[in-house]
């Protein structure tokens, strides 16, 4: 009976643990959200700030998952590339060790006071007004309950008759393979290095579990929890499953090179450990020693490893099912919900060129009575229909998560801002639509009118690289301009027209030119409408001036 107590206070303990890993990783996500995007915005080919990097992010969040599977999402954007993944994610197997540390504290009689942060967490939470404050008590929330978790776990292990049992089951497994085994496919289950390093922390302090075989444990630990990386990689782009790829063969090799040494040389490494005087850092202490090593090892191999990746993953393997595809963002980059932001700001700058791409292109043939661009423009529209869904539905998925106000305010206007990139593609289409129809009807508009729509689209060009520029640099003080262009297109659309019956009164022109004539300056006064709205999503979600 008091095992089937300490069992169930195991399990508990295990929960309200990774709940609590949970908790404050997700609340130092969102806290940190700006801080990694600073760090990521300079990872480079270097290897060694490239490892920097991944270790402070994973230390930073607590957590390799969420570093591995933000790596796999920036591979399928094509953000870095493989060389630069795979350093992050050696980087990320030092930042765990974090957690272990941490968890190492429990050594101390200091849990009754760490588990107290849990109860000023929860204030925060539920009484904080700034996001701030509310992102904080997420974090003391998680940081007292892993403490909580960690003492329950300590209890269970404590029962004298729990630990007779965990002894004999123990000395049965033994043989150090096996042991790693077992680890591997316990944290491939959990989806959690950091719970299982917990367990053997909290064992080795209660003395369930010698050091050595903790040491077999925390090796196997490494390997399962690339399960997580694999399992995010499933769909996605040949890069993305390469970067998966690379978190398991480097944890493998790294693993059999210390499987190797641990075993040949246990002894000396246990003598070593115990200059320690608690269990709990003797365990920590060598996961750390560990992941340090094994990310020395792999350093001068790293161009080797991601070769590796490539030969066991071709080109060839990476089918592209859909016609279309996002290029920025990536559902695995909504863990952390500043740089998805970050992305889909990215997404559509990059829907914005296409449609910017169709109007010149669309123009181009008006004037010109040409069809030439008539499939381009019309591939492209296919695109820019594709990615206003897409970053729409992708805008939900975020405002789904923790954000901040601030952050909601910028969805909001996204919202706004791909519909109306969307309408200025639709309008490019019209204008394509419109030279097929001129061309096979043989209209044509005069010299003269040429002029007014050719002046009317420099101003509209010029206007659109300023909303663009508006939209992510967040310039308010180039608003002003902004509205200055949209009136000077308004006050053209006006004389424009008039000059044409003028011509139509004069003979000028053909009758038949009309129509065509008053729905392209219509269609660019109504495009630069659309361009004002963007510029002014940065004050107003929905683009009001007021």
């Amino acid at each position: 009976m008091e095992i089937i107590k300490s069992v169930f206070g195991l399990i508990s303990g295990v929960a309200i643990f990774m709940f609590g890993m949970k908790l404050m990783s997700e609340g130092l996500e969102h806290g940190a959200g700006s801080k990694m995007k600073k760090l990521l915005g300079r990872i480079s080919d270097n290897r060694l700030s490239g490892v920097a990097i991944g270790a402070a992010i994973t230390a930073t969040v607590q957590s390799s998952s969420a570093t591995t599977v933000m790596v796999v999402g920036f591979a399928n954007a094509g953000i870095m590339t493989l060389f630069q993944a795979a350093s992050i994610i050696i980087g990320a197997n030092i930042g765990t060790t974090a957690t272990g540390l941490l968890a190492a504290f429990s050594s101390f009689d200091v849990t009754i006071y760490f588990s107290a942060f849990a109860l000023i967490g929860v204030f925060f939470v539920m009484f904080a007004k700034l996001d701030k404050f509310k992102t904080l008590g997420h974090i003391l929330s998680g940081f007292g309950l892993i403490f909580i978790g960690l003492e329950i776990m300590g209890d269970a292990f404590n029962n004298d008759e729990m630990k007779r049992a965990m002894i004999t089951a123990f000395s049965k497994v033994h043989f150090p393979l096996l042991l790693v085994i077992i680890s591997v496919a316990f944290t491939g289950i959990i989806q959690s290095s950091s719970a299982v390093s917990g367990i053997a922390i909290a064992m080795v302090g209660s003395g369930a579990l010698e050091l050595a075989d903790s040491m077999f444990i925390i090796i196997g630990a490494n390997v399962g929890t690339c399960v997580t990386a694999i399992i995010a990689s499933a769909g996605a782009s040949i890069n993305a499953k390469r970067a998966a790829v690379i978190h398991l063969i480097f944890n493998i090799i790294g693993s059999i090179i210390f499987v190797l040494i641990v075993w040949v040389f246990t002894e000396p490494i246990v003598k070593l450990l115990r200059l320690i005087e608690l269990p709990q850092f003797q365990v920590a202490v060598f996961h750390t020693f560990f992941n340090v090593m094994t990310a020395i090892i792999a350093l001068p191999f790293m161009r080797k490893l991601v070769r590796l990746a490539e030969l066991i993953l071709p080109q060839g393997d990476d089918l592209v099912l859909d016609k279309y595809k996002t290029k920025h963002i990536d559902d695995r980059l909504i863990l952390t919900p500043s740089i998805a932001i970050e992305q889909v700001d990215r997404e559509v700058e990059h829907m914005a060129e296409l449609a910017k791409t169709n109007f010149k292109k669309a123009f181009s043939a008006v004037i010109s009575n040409s069809d030439n661009e008539y499939q381009i423009i019309k591939d492209n529209e296919g695109e820019i229909n594709f990615l206003n869904k897409a970053i729409a539905k992708y805008l939900i998925k975020i405002s789904a998560t923790a954000t901040s106000d601030h952050d909601e305010l910028h969805i909001g206007s996204l919202h706004h801002v791909i519909n109306d990139i969307e309408r200025i593609g639709d309008h490019a289409e019209n204008f394509i639509d419109y030279a097929i129809e001129m061309l096979q009807t043989n209209v044509k508009f005069t010299d003269q009118a040429k002029d007014e729509i050719g002046e009317m689209y420099n101003k509209l060009i010029l206007m659109y690289d300023s909303a663009v520029e508006i939209l992510n640099k967040h310039n308010i003080k180039k608003l002003d301009q902004i509205s200055e262009m949209e009136n000077q297109i308004d006050m053209m659309k006006k004389q424009f027209g008039h000059n044409h019956i003028q011509r139509l009164n004069e003979g000028a022109c053909s009758v038949d030119s009309g129509p065509y004539f008053y729905a392209v300056i219509s269609a660019m006064e109504r495009i630069g409408d659309h361009l004002t709205n963007i510029a002014f999503s940065i004050k107003s979600p929905s683009g009001s001036q007021s």
